[in-house]
């Protein structure tokens, strides 16, 4: 089973060196390359670690923290609101709840700039449901181009990736440590807090990562919905491969890689099984 698996799988392997693997090790080589403007490099290549100095720049700066910050509170209203839907659906008597989950996750099917462009249209002065449904007259207050705007694209659009891991989680906790901690004579509060709660913490973390991971290196969210005066780092990103500046593009683009990288390690170590993907 396992060699009949291994040969099924060696095409993709073939993919994913060739889709992935080798274009992230070329990024790594052009972050310590000297390129000039309009890549001539007739007199060849240096070597050169000037590249680094874009880190110290305060527009790169701006646009790490903005991704942190704007990343961190999507992440954060992801869990709340995650947990909610995924504690929902557990206790639920609905019989196939997988298929609820998969209407849950049917909008990231669809194309991410129809899903952003759809959300331009709910969020602009024109069709601005929030505010209507605040009581807000809306005619002359356009929501894009905030940082509202964006935090909520970055959310309504990865939430999803939050309620599932969190509902594998609470799927695989036994009633019966549930039935233990009410004999023991624990409220329906307290077990949650100190059972449920708990137990179902990997799936937080797992969706906490999966959440944060997209929202901090995305740049079609931040573009759309932020009009020009939000800029993320995944913007600053496409900037530079969009003006030819490749190495700085590259130096940038591994940082986020290395970042992508430790998340994974950290599920791995946290998750061994892969019980909250399953």
């Amino acid at each position: 089973m396992n060699k009949k698996f291994a040969r099924l799988s060696t095409p993709y392997l073939y993919w994913l060196y060739i889709l992935a693997l080798f274009p992230a090790l070329f990024m790594f080589v052009l972050m310590f390359l000297d390129i000039p403007e309009g890549l001539d490099v007739s007199n060849g290549l240096k070597f050169t670690l000037d590249n680094f100095k874009q880190l110290t720049e305060p527009s790169t700066l701006i646009a790490f923290g903005n991704s942190f910050l704007y990343a961190f509170i999507a992440t954060i209203l992801s869990i709340v609101f995650g947990y909610l839907v995924a504690f929902r659906l557990f206790r639920s008597k609905f019989k196939n709840k997988f298929l609820v989950l998969v209407i849950l996750i049917l909008p990231m099917w669809t194309n991410i700039l129809l899903r952003t462009e759809s959300l331009a249209g709910f969020l602009n002065s024109n069709g601005n449901v929030v505010l209507s449904l605040l009581g807000i007259e809306s005619a002359d207050f356009d929501l894009l181009g905030t940082p509202f705007a964006v935090i909520f694209g970055l959310f309504v659009t990865y939430v999803p990736f939050m309620v599932m891991p969190i509902f594998n989680s609470l799927e695989k906790i036994d009633k019966s440590i549930e039935e233990a901690a009410l004999d023991l004579g624990l409220t329906h509060t307290q077990k949650f807090f100190k059972v449920i709660l708990p137990m179902s913490s990997k799936g937080i973390v797992t969706g906490s990562i999966m959440v944060f991971l997209p929202c901090l290196s995305g740049f079609a969210i931040p573009e759309i919905l932020g009009r020009g005066n939000i800029v993320l780092i995944g913007n600053v990103i496409e900037a530079s491969f969009k003006n030819m500046s490749y190495t700085i593009g590259s130096l940038l683009a591994v940082i986020i890689l290395v970042v992508i990288l430790l998340s994974i390690f950290v599920v791995s170590k946290i998750d061994k099984e892969g019980e909250t993907l399953l």
